[in-house]
């Protein structure tokens, strides 16, 4: 019988640990943390959205987009779907193809996780903080910060990214691969909120819209993106943002100016709503401009709007100009901002980049470098869109991994 070696117990640790043992081999995992499964319960909001029916390579980012497909074809959407049934999740689907269990708890998929470990007898150590694997002959060694050492015949590295780092994730287990030899594509945060350039938003904290987000790197359409949008005091955050944060981090890393726009009102164009005005304020010549939009956007966001544009607030509607209507028209409905930089690690939602895929087998998920070496899970440049996708990807990655890390 094999001896594998997980390193980390998250989402893709468990699975990968859960197939060695179910493909004939003998499995201990070694989790830096008091217990496994910790990033797993601050998923989908705390309800844990664990897979997408709507899933598609497009969901998938890296260096080679097309790495997670083999994975992916081998551990599909509904093979997570009928493991996690037949632990005792049933699914709960929303319109958005999200998956969740129907209890919308995070804590029942970790339970069933955890249970399942322990009915294979999997052995699982706790607080034990991998610092160096090493390789002689065909045996792996694993030394834990606390001086033990542990043998074995093969090694799953399931450490995660850097994301949420108080779950763990530091990025140690790069510097892990590091020293079996293998590369790392540049990291950075992934579904995180964005930073904005000027001085608009400590006025609008905390306002939300349902409104589209854009993407644009010199004038050129990149991404689009539609739901609810949060205003914040560093600029920006909702489903949206987090869409189109990777690649907005990946232009300002190449040294690029991405742009963002938002539109307010969606569902007229700018000639449109221009219209919708004239006749809107032909209602109300008495009101000022600040009343005569109460009722058509966010109370909060009139005034700090009117001064972008350089509109008096006062200014009575008899008064106003079709120039300044026009204007009124234009920022709602394309309102644009400089990409500065966003938030940092502690709230990102996954980790882009990684151990560079040319060096891993996507058929087994094994390394080319070093035989009996395996990823799953984040560790990998691998990363997926919000939704379930990456969630996906651990439990895809982490069966193809365990199954292959088995096999004599």
């Amino acid at each position: 019988m094999l001896k594998v070696l997980v390193i980390g117990g998250g989402a893709a640790g468990m699975m990968a640990s859960i197939s060695a043992k179910k493909h004939g081999a003998d499995v201990t995992i070694f989790e830096r943390n008091n217990r496994v499964g910790r990033k797993i319960l601050a998923t989908g909001n705390g309800r844990c959205n664990y897979t997408n029916i709507n899933l598609s390579i497009d969901n998938y980012h890296g260096k080679n987009p097309k790495f997670p497909y083999s994975p992916l074809s081998q551990f599909n959407v509904y093979d997570t779907i009928d493991f996690f049934e037949r632990l005792g999740i049933t699914p709960y689907i929303e319109e958005n193809g999200r998956v969740y269990p129907m209890s919308l708890q995070s804590s029942s998929v970790l339970d069933v996780l955890r249970f399942e470990l322990e009915y294979l007898g999997i052995e699982v150590i706790t607080e034990a903080f991998v610092t160096d694997i090493s390789k002689k002959a065909n045996k792996f060694s694993v030394t834990l910060e606390d001086g033990r050492k542990f043998t074995g015949d093969r090694i799953i590295l399931a450490t995660g990214g850097k994301a949420a780092p108080n779950t763990g994730s530091d990025g140690n287990g790069y510097k892990l691969a590091e020293k079996l030899g293998h590369t790392i594509e540049y990291v950075f945060p992934g579904l995180v909120q964005l930073k904005l350039e000027g001085n608009f938003f400590k006025k609008v904290d905390g306002v939300k819209i349902v409104g589209v987000a854009e993407l644009y790197d010199e004038n050129m359409l990149i991404r689009r993106e539609e739901g609810d949008i949060l205003f914040t005091n560093y600029g920006i955050s909702g489903p949206p943002i987090l869409q189109i944060s990777r690649i907005a981090n990946k232009l300002l890393y190449e040294g690029k100016k991405p742009e963002l726009k938002i539109v307010i009102i969606k569902d007229k164009n700018k000639e449109e709503l221009e219209k919708y005005l004239h006749y809107r304020f032909s209602f109300m010549p008495k009101k000022t401009i600040e009343r005569a939009l109460i009722g058509l956007i966010n109370k909060r966001l009139i005034i700090p709007m009117l001064k972008e544009i350089g509109v008096d607030k006062n200014k009575l509607i008899a008064h106003i100009s079709k120039e300044e209507i026009r204007k009124i028209s234009n920022i709602l409905t394309d309102f644009r901002f400089n990409i500065i930089g966003s938030k940092s690690w502690d709230s990102a939602q996954v980790t882009a980049g990684g151990v560079k895929t040319d060096e891993i087998n996507n058929t087994t998920m094994e390394s080319k470098l070093v035989k009996g070496l395996y990823f799953a899970g984040e560790i990998v440049d691998v990363d997926g869109d919000c939704g379930g996708f990456n969630l996906q990807w651990a439990w895809s990655s982490g069966y193809v991994a365990g199954k292959n890390s088995a096999s004599k």
